[in-house]
């Protein structure tokens, strides 16, 4: 099948043309006809399969010319820069076809992004937050979506957007379409299906978690974080094969940390990105490394969507991810658009039992290769590998099993004092020995001629 096999109109297919494509992959020969119904989609397919154009052009297929300033579609994406890629994406697809398209995420001057929207547009790309924020403000409305694509929704689950995009599902129109696409099914993805979804048509080209057949899986097994780093030094110093690599790891300390061996070892070949970053940073270090002033760029989780760069020979997972779908996204950025490539993953004692996650997800092994004997194995710690120390007997701490009692001190004299009630009445009388007030003088005097009588 070609892509003139499709129900494509003549602007779109030229686009294709200038692009060089030729063959829809899978999925997107799959989910045409499913968009094009008009139906609530759920799409799964591996990472680096094409899904954008896979929901985009049957959604550019059906949108029609209109002058109306707001949008039709909206596409939610879990990062930034997944945002710029699906806006640069949608702008190669609608070179000949006249179609409003921006995208808006936090981290920038919103209020130049308010100035964006107030101009008009068809097709809005965002972030749950950002979004968010302009529709509470009315400058975006969201009135006249007619179809809502939620692109790596678990990855929005992970990070926390539940929240913000069950308010953004409340503002919608309710007479919309849903479309959803990503690699992995998890719980909380089932769950918002079930919430918003209506009867919705399943496309899926693979099983969830099965990664692609053009990657080839390796392991290491070595004891910690520097011996991971020296093997590192040793594998990358060859440039020829290891000409562009994507190096992953579990945060942003780790990240800065490895960056920092890194730069000393290789200088002005590294580029770092993480959430700590700031946004045109960020941008530019995808740029350095997509267009090959950079070799090699560090990553965390955060950035393992979105990163859709072209002839990646190496993807090297420095630690191994507790959760197994975060493995096949990171691993995802390699072999993409049919074409080779080779995902190394490296393990320490404690985390074996991860990656026996991970091939249980897949459902095979990853191939263990011995490390070279080059490679000096570190007793040098991180912070976070260092063994914690409790001190049993230390005198200057008390323990946890001694009870302590109430503070006690002596009361002071004029803190002894008891509230009698009246007392100063009492006093009185005591003192002048006779009443003080004109209602006791007047009792008094009529007792006392009582008496007399």
């Amino acid at each position: 099948m070609t892509f003139t096999d499709l129900n494509l109109s003549t602007p779109l297919l030229n686009a294709l043309e200038d692009l060089g494509f030729q063959t829809p992959t899978p999925i997107q020969s799959e989910a045409f006809s499913v968009v094009m119904s008009g139906k609530d989609v759920v799409g799964i397919a591996q990472t680096g399969t094409g899904k954008t154009y896979a929901y985009m052009l049957p959604i550019l297929r059906m949108l029609k010319y209109s002058v109306q300033d707001n949008p039709r579609v909206l596409v939610l994406v879990p990062t930034r820069e997944l945002v710029v890629q699906v806006v640069e994406e949608i702008n190669k697809l609608s070179t000949y076809i006249n179609v409003r398209v921006t995208g808006v995420y936090g981290g920038t001057n919103i209020n130049t992004q308010k100035q964006v929207v107030a101009q008009g547009l068809d097709i809005v790309v965002a972030t749950p937050g950002r979004l968010y924020d302009l529709a509470v403000s009315r400058v975006l409305q969201l009135k006249s979506i007619q179809k809502l694509v939620i692109d790596e929704v678990d990855v929005m689950m992970d990070l926390g957007f539940r929240h913000q995009l069950m308010n953004i599902f409340d503002i919608l129109p309710q007479q919309r379409q849903n479309i959803m696409f990503s690699a992995t099914m998890t719980e909380d993805v089932e769950s918002i299906i079930t919430e918003i979804f209506k009867n919705p048509l399943k496309v899926s080209v693979a099983k969830s978690g099965t990664p692609l057949e053009n990657i080839q899986q390796y392991g290491h097994k070595l004891p910690n974080f520097y011996s991971k780093v020296n093997l590192l030094n040793h594998l990358l110093s060859d440039k020829e094969l290891y000409n562009k690599t994507l190096i992953f790891v579990g945060n942003k300390k780790m990240a800065d940390r490895l960056f920092d061996r890194m730069e000393q070892e290789f200088p002005n070949e590294c580029s770092v990105i993480h959430s700590n970053k700031t946004q045109n940073y960020r941008l530019q270090s995808i740029e350095d490394f997509g267009n090959g002033t950079h070799r090699i760029l560090i990553a965390t989780d955060v950035m393992a969507r979105g990163l859709d760069i072209d002839d990646i020979s190496h993807v090297i997972n420095v630690d191994t991810p507790g959760y197994p779908e975060n493995y096949m996204h990171r691993i995802g950025r390699t072999g993409r658009a049919q074409k080779e490539g080779i995902a190394l993953v490296l393990t320490t004692p404690a985390e074996e039992e991860a990656l026996e996650d991970i091939e249980a997800l897949m459902e095979m092994q990853v191939e263990q290769l011995d490390t070279p004997e080059a490679v000096e194995m570190s007793t040098e710690l991180t912070p976070e590998e260092e063994p914690r120390v409790f001190e049993i007997n230390n005198p200057h701490k008390r323990p946890n099993t001694e009870e302590v009692g109430p503070a006690f001190h002596e009361k002071k004299a004029k803190n002894k004092k008891v509230n009698l009630g009246g007392s100063y009445q009492r006093e009185i009388k005591k003192k002048y020995k006779k009443p003080k007030t004109k209602g006791d003088k007047t009792f008094n005097l009529k007792h006392k001629k009582k008496k007399k009588k």
